[in-house]
């Protein structure tokens, strides 16, 4: 049978063909063998800094997986989908998966992908974190990963979180609707959120941790899996890992196709946020970075401020694997 392309078809079909190059691994993808399921399952969101497992689609199936599922699974649960089974394979914040590793939950982090996932936006008047005190910080519930982030921020720059900040949290109403309507005077901000509020010129941004040290020198996101998956199917694990790498690449070198696969997959309604989000985010630092620096800082801070009881020996030593990570930069030449 004969398919004819559309254009958008045609230039998708163009894109993936040149993310294929930046990989020039035949050889390396040949010795791997088959994968040993062809089902996958990966969690979706509404956050779309995690580009790289929604635009990895195509690559996933490249890898031999024809059996690829989305499962809608609420942001702060992702971690818990990934230990429990009923996913595969996420991406989630770092701070996310230490306290889940801290909680005795069993999950496999395989390596950093991207950088820079939130923006602490506060209202005029305000121009510093030192200036939040006795301020109006909205969260959606205390123990969030924006409570937990924000605290661990606040705290990093000399203030007591507990009391120089007023917690405002309504489980019914998300912060940036409170931030608009001017009821807080900040708030921590996930894509696409941050490029709404630009658009619409509300607001302004205190950190951007796609910039500001140290935030930019840690990954925000890695990609982590079911350990039971890990353990019984470890070629598929590493073709999974691949084809999100390779997704990341993507984003970074051609941010425009990456946005596009994001609308054409119904991750996100709003291509100009995506492109954005795409644009402003560093999604090429996953050979430079360390990830395992990553987990010791987040889980420094988090034992600090209370958040965790884990050493970072501990937590490095119950939820990481970065065997698969080294084989791939080793075939990819990183």
């Amino acid at each position: 049978m004969v398919m004819m392309l559309n254009r958008r078809q045609f230039l998708a079909t163009l894109s993936l063909i040149g993310a294929a190059g930046l990989f020039r691994t035949p050889r390396a993808v040949a010795a791997d063998g088959p994968p040993e399921t062809t089902a996958i399952r990966l969690a979706r969101s509404p956050t779309i800094c995690v580009a790289p497992q929604y635009v990895a689609e195509e690559m996933l199936r490249a890898e031999g997986f024809t059996d690829l599922r989305y499962v809608d699974t609420l942001a702060p649960d992702v971690p818990q989908a990934v230990a429990r089974g009923k996913v595969d394979f996420s991406l989630a914040y770092a701070s996310q998966f230490v306290a889940t590793i801290d909680a005795g939950e069993p999950v496999t982090l395989l390596a950093g992908v991207m950088v820079g996932c939130f923006e602490l936006f506060a209202k005029e008047g305000i121009h510093s974190i030192a200036e939040l005190k006795g301020k109006t910080v909205g969260v959606q519930a205390l123990g969030s990963t924006p409570h937990v982030l924000l605290t661990v921020l606040a705290a990093h720059l000399g203030l007591d979180p507990v009391n120089d900040i007023h917690w405002v949290t309504d489980p019914n109403v998300k912060p940036i609707e409170l931030f608009v309507q001017g009821k807080i005077d900040a708030f921590l901000g996930f894509p696409p959120e941050p490029q709404d509020l630009r658009t619409r010129h509300i607001g302004h941004v205190l950190v951007n941790t796609a910039m500001d040290r140290p935030w930019s020198q840690y990954f925000c996101c890695l990609l982590a899996g079911n350990p039971e998956f890990v353990r019984k199917y470890p070629i598929a694990t590493k073709r999974v890992l691949r084809a999100v790498l390779k997704a990341a690449d993507l984003c970074a070198t051609d941010p425009a196709g990456a946005a596009q696969r994001l609308v054409d997959g119904r991750f996100t309604p709003r291509y100009d946020y995506a492109l954005q989000a795409m644009r402003e985010l560093p999604y090429d630092k996953w050979r430079e970075y360390d990830a395992e620096d990553t987990i010791r800082f987040y889980a420094l801070r988090m034992h600090e401020a209370g958040f965790i009881k884990s050493t970072p020996q501990k937590v490095i030593a119950d939820g990481t694997d970065w065997r698969f990570l080294n084989e791939l930069k080793r075939e990819l030449k990183a």
